[in-house]
């Protein structure tokens, strides 16, 4: 499994602006923007907006494409 890529952020004054391959993922404020500026000088920022976004792989995709209920 890939890293994830194609994200990248903006600090607007109070806020942080997470966009996802050029468009806006969401946007965080307060406390969750300044506790994500912390974690991303420690961490790797593409996955640190993957999974503040919700937009990363959780592991069963290839388990749910087998099931009789997504066959086609």
């Amino acid at each position: 499994m890939g890293s994830p890529a194609g994200f990248e952020f903006d600090v607007r004054g109070d806020e942080v602006v997470i966009r996802h391959h050029g468009r806006t993922a969401t946007v965080l404020r307060g406390v969750r923007a300044a506790d994500f500026l912390e974690q991303v000088e420690h961490g790797d920022p593409q996955l640190l907006m993957a999974r503040v976004t919700g937009n990363y792989r959780r592991g069963n995709e290839r388990t749910a494409a087998r099931h009789p209920r997504n066959a086609r």
